[in-house]
């Protein structure tokens, strides 16, 4: 009988021992991966088996024992979400646990600023180091998704709607596409559509329009008045002469320089609104919101014309004349005077 109390208690110092262990290594933060970082990645479905063998495989929990412990402890068998994980410091087996149960999964934040391109948005999309942009053109050259909104659109120009996305590592450029596009419709509402059909003009007319008021101003202020400019043309049947329908033409072609020359005005696209009248066939960039709602909401203006002021702002008029004369001291002018204090400059440098 005594044999047996010894062994009995044998077993539970041991066993005592053993707990003691494992819980020391609970509370105990752990790292055994080599770099800076280390990431893991849980598929949907996964059970906790997976999952903490998965800590185990890449170093971030000591054993999956361990795991299975702080899995009990903390209560969180259940809420375990799928999604790939960046660890890079060492970590108590709970705050690996917390991490993984809010679900902080690890993501890259990728801005589309208002007036990119599919093509500048491709670029960023690569730059991010997400994918490859030619997977991102592929994705939206397909106008699929929204065509329940504009059945005209060729590809998802002017659709991609600008914004900050959190998007994993490895992106699905289909998916974020898809999840930029529902962003639009969420943008373009149903009392923006209304507003362009009491226009008389359908969803990829009013799209191609805002995309037209995005690329001409960034001031908030002056993009009701650009919309009533370009509105006043196509309802008087006047050419738009909108110098970025022509860089996109360009773009397009693959011969934009950066630079915009008198000869590419003459260029045979019908993007070129110097040579084609009416809208082009499509959106040339992404507008904003603020956009869509300029180009269904124009001011109450009877300009037809605007010119640069070489400060961000823009001045308008409403004859050919006064026009001219806007160009003459915003840009002649302006552009002789800027030579010619340059030049004197160059002449009499500072001591």
């Amino acid at each position: 009988m005594k044999k047996l109390f010894i062994v009995f208690l044998l077993i539970l110092v041991a066993a005592g021992a053993f707990a003691a262990l494992i819980y020391g290594r609970v509370r105990q933060p752990y790292r055994a991966y080599a770099g800076a970082e280390q990431f893991v990645d849980i598929p949907q479905g996964a059970g906790s088996r997976t999952i903490g063998q998965r800590l185990v495989d890449a170093g971030i929990v000591h054993d999956l024992l361990t795991f299975r412990a702080a899995l009990w402890l903390t209560g969180e068998g259940r809420h375990l979400k799928a999604g790939e994980y960046r660890f890079d410091r060492p970590m108590t087996p709970p705050e690996v646990i917390d991490k993984i149960a809010r679900g902080d999964v690890y993501v890259i934040h990728i801005t589309f600023r208002e007036g990119l391109t599919m093509f500048e948005m491709a670029q960023l999309f690569e730059s991010h180091g997400l994918g490859q942009a030619a997977a991102f053109l592929e994705a939206a050259r397909d106008p699929t998704p929204i065509r329940e909104i504009d059945r005209d659109a060729k590809t998802l120009e002017g659709y991609l709607f600008p914004e900050t996305y959190a998007v994993p590592r490895r992106a699905d450029a289909h998916q974020l596409v898809r999840q930029m596009v529902e962003q639009f419709r969420h943008a373009f509402t149903s009392e923006l559509r209304t507003a362009a059909a009491d226009r008389n003009l359908t969803p990829h007319q009013a799209v191609t329009l805002a995309s037209i008021v995005e690329k001409e101003t960034g001031r908030a202020d002056e993009r009701p008045i650009v919309a009533a400019v370009y509105t006043n043309r196509l309802r008087i049947g006047m050419a738009l002469q909108c110098d970025p329908t022509v860089i996109y033409a360009l773009e397009l072609a693959g011969r934009y320089t950066g630079n915009l020359h008198k000869d590419d005005l003459a260029m045979d696209s019908p993007y070129n609104t110097y040579r084609y009248p009416g809208l082009p066939p499509g959106p040339i960039a992404s507008p904003g919101r603020a956009s869509l709602d300029a180009a269904v909401h124009p001011a109450a203006a009877d300009s037809l014309y605007f010119v640069s002021r070489n400060d961000g702002s823009h001045v308008f008029a409403r004859t050919l004349d006064e026009h001219n004369r806007n160009v003459q001291k915003f840009q002649v002018q302006y552009f002789r005077d800027l030579r010619a204090a340059e030049a004197g400059r160059a002449h009499n440098p500072r001591p």
